[in-house]
Protein backbone atom coordinates (compact mmCIF):
# COMPACT_ATOMS: atom_id res chain seq x y z
CA UNK A 1 0.00 0.00 0.00
CA UNK A 2 1.26 3.30 -1.01
CA UNK A 3 2.24 6.09 1.99
CA UNK A 4 2.22 9.01 2.38
CA UNK A 5 5.82 10.01 1.82
CA UNK A 6 5.14 8.33 -1.93
CA UNK A 7 2.76 10.27 -3.09
CA UNK A 8 3.60 12.66 -5.26
CA UNK A 9 4.37 16.43 -3.38
CA UNK A 10 1.43 17.79 -4.52
CA UNK A 11 -1.11 14.72 -3.13
CA UNK A 12 -4.12 16.36 -0.89
CA UNK A 13 -3.70 15.43 2.63
CA UNK A 14 -6.04 14.86 5.82
CA UNK A 15 -4.22 14.51 9.41
CA UNK A 16 -6.76 13.12 12.05
CA UNK A 17 -5.49 13.01 15.68
CA UNK A 18 -6.53 10.96 18.25
CA UNK A 19 -7.76 11.86 21.44
CA UNK A 20 -5.60 8.83 22.95
CA UNK A 21 -2.88 6.38 21.62
CA UNK A 22 -4.40 3.56 19.98
CA UNK A 23 -3.03 0.25 20.84
CA UNK A 24 -1.13 -2.17 18.42
CA UNK A 25 -3.94 -4.00 17.69
CA UNK A 26 -6.18 -0.96 16.92
CA UNK A 27 -3.28 0.27 14.64
CA UNK A 28 -3.63 -3.35 12.98
CA UNK A 29 -7.71 -3.76 12.74
CA UNK A 30 -7.45 0.37 11.30
CA UNK A 31 -5.15 0.04 8.97
CA UNK A 32 -6.47 -3.09 7.95
CA UNK A 33 -10.07 -1.01 7.27
CA UNK A 34 -8.46 1.81 6.13
CA UNK A 35 -6.19 0.08 3.53
CA UNK A 36 -9.60 -1.48 2.42
CA UNK A 37 -11.10 1.85 1.78
CA UNK A 38 -8.55 3.53 0.00
CA UNK A 39 -8.43 0.65 -2.67
CA UNK A 40 -12.32 1.21 -2.91
CA UNK A 41 -12.34 4.91 -2.67
CA UNK A 42 -13.44 6.32 -6.01
CA UNK A 43 -14.30 9.80 -7.17
CA UNK A 44 -17.14 9.38 -10.14
CA UNK A 45 -16.22 6.00 -10.25
CA UNK A 46 -12.37 6.95 -11.19
CA UNK A 47 -10.21 4.84 -8.59
CA UNK A 48 -8.31 7.39 -6.38
CA UNK A 49 -4.92 6.64 -6.23
CA UNK A 50 -4.88 7.24 -2.23
CA UNK A 51 -2.89 6.40 0.86
CA UNK A 52 -3.91 5.42 4.15
CA UNK A 53 -1.35 5.41 7.43
CA UNK A 54 -1.06 5.59 11.06
CA UNK A 55 1.84 7.26 12.19
CA UNK A 56 2.86 7.25 16.17
CA UNK A 57 -0.06 5.12 16.76
CA UNK A 58 -1.86 8.58 17.04
CA UNK A 59 -2.12 10.65 13.83
CA UNK A 60 -4.16 8.85 11.01
CA UNK A 61 -3.44 10.20 7.67
CA UNK A 62 -4.76 9.79 4.33
CA UNK A 63 -3.87 11.53 1.02
CA UNK A 64 -4.87 11.25 -2.43
CA UNK A 65 -3.37 12.42 -5.66
CA UNK A 66 -5.73 14.31 -7.86
CA UNK A 67 -3.58 14.04 -10.74
CA UNK A 68 -5.26 11.19 -11.61
CA UNK A 69 -8.57 12.03 -10.11
CA UNK A 70 -9.92 15.07 -7.97
CA UNK A 71 -11.25 14.25 -5.35
CA UNK A 72 -15.17 15.05 -5.37
CA UNK A 73 -17.49 16.24 -3.05
CA UNK A 74 -19.01 13.06 -2.71
CA UNK A 75 -15.42 11.26 -2.27
CA UNK A 76 -14.53 13.36 0.22
CA UNK A 77 -17.57 12.69 2.16
CA UNK A 78 -17.43 9.62 1.86
CA UNK A 79 -14.01 9.57 3.46
CA UNK A 80 -15.15 11.61 6.49
CA UNK A 81 -17.93 9.16 6.78
CA UNK A 82 -15.35 6.08 6.99
CA UNK A 83 -13.67 8.19 9.77
CA UNK A 84 -16.47 9.24 11.75
CA UNK A 85 -17.25 5.20 11.27
CA UNK A 86 -13.83 4.53 13.06
CA UNK A 87 -14.47 7.49 15.58
CA UNK A 88 -17.41 5.17 16.54
CA UNK A 89 -15.81 1.61 16.37
CA UNK A 90 -12.68 2.65 18.44
CA UNK A 91 -14.50 5.32 20.44
CA UNK A 92 -12.28 8.19 19.34
CA UNK A 93 -12.59 11.47 18.59
CA UNK A 94 -10.81 12.59 15.26
CA UNK A 95 -12.11 16.19 14.52
CA UNK A 96 -11.13 17.99 17.91
CA UNK A 97 -9.14 21.08 16.37
CA UNK A 98 -8.62 22.21 20.21
CA UNK A 99 -6.35 19.50 21.11
CA UNK A 100 -2.48 19.87 20.55
CA UNK A 101 -0.03 17.14 20.21
CA UNK A 102 3.55 17.84 21.27
CA UNK A 103 6.75 15.75 21.88
CA UNK A 104 8.11 16.34 25.38
CA UNK A 105 11.09 13.96 26.51
CA UNK A 106 10.91 11.76 23.17
CA UNK A 107 7.59 10.80 23.71
CA UNK A 108 4.20 12.40 22.46
CA UNK A 109 2.01 14.16 24.62
CA UNK A 110 -1.82 15.28 24.15
CA UNK A 111 -3.26 18.35 25.91
CA UNK A 112 -6.41 21.18 25.66
CA UNK A 113 -5.35 24.42 24.10
CA UNK A 114 -5.79 26.07 26.87
CA UNK A 115 -3.61 23.46 28.66
CA UNK A 116 -0.90 23.81 25.89
CA UNK A 117 -1.31 27.77 26.87
CA UNK A 118 -0.71 27.45 30.55
CA UNK A 119 2.42 25.10 29.54
CA UNK A 120 3.96 27.73 27.72
CA UNK A 121 2.95 30.60 30.48
CA UNK A 122 5.04 28.06 33.13
CA UNK A 123 8.33 27.78 30.47
CA UNK A 124 6.75 23.67 30.20
CA UNK A 125 7.23 24.22 26.39
CA UNK A 126 8.71 26.86 24.42
CA UNK A 127 9.09 28.33 20.78
CA UNK A 128 11.27 25.31 20.03
CA UNK A 129 8.96 22.63 21.78
CA UNK A 130 8.15 20.36 18.61
CA UNK A 131 4.28 20.26 17.44
CA UNK A 132 1.98 18.52 15.11
CA UNK A 133 0.77 20.96 12.70
CA UNK A 134 -2.20 18.74 11.71
CA UNK A 135 -3.30 22.02 9.23
CA UNK A 136 -1.17 20.78 6.38
CA UNK A 137 -2.58 19.83 3.30
CA UNK A 138 -0.26 18.70 0.66
CA UNK A 139 2.44 16.04 0.76
CA UNK A 140 4.83 18.29 0.72
CA UNK A 141 3.85 20.40 3.18
CA UNK A 142 3.49 16.92 5.67
CA UNK A 143 6.97 16.36 5.27
CA UNK A 144 8.85 19.26 5.61
CA UNK A 145 5.97 21.29 7.94
CA UNK A 146 4.12 18.67 9.92
CA UNK A 147 6.46 18.30 12.48
CA UNK A 148 7.39 21.55 13.37
CA UNK A 149 8.81 23.92 16.25
CA UNK A 150 5.82 25.76 18.04
CA UNK A 151 7.40 29.05 16.61
CA UNK A 152 6.80 27.61 13.09
CA UNK A 153 3.01 26.72 14.09
CA UNK A 154 -0.21 28.04 14.27
CA UNK A 155 -0.01 27.31 18.06
CA UNK A 156 2.87 30.24 18.09
CA UNK A 157 -0.31 32.11 19.36
CA UNK A 158 -0.02 30.94 22.49
CA UNK A 159 3.64 32.19 23.48
CA UNK A 160 4.29 34.38 26.18
CA UNK A 161 4.70 37.97 24.40
CA UNK A 162 8.52 38.68 24.25
CA UNK A 163 9.01 41.79 25.95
Amino acid sequence: MSTIQNMPNDARVWVYQCDRPLTDTEVADITSAGNTFVSGWAAHGAKLNASFEIIYNLFIVLSVDEKQAMASGCSIDSSVHFIKSLEQKYNLNLFDRMQVAYRANNEIKLCKLSEFEKLAEQNVINENTIVFNNIVTTAINFKSKWEVPVKDSWQSRVLPAHH
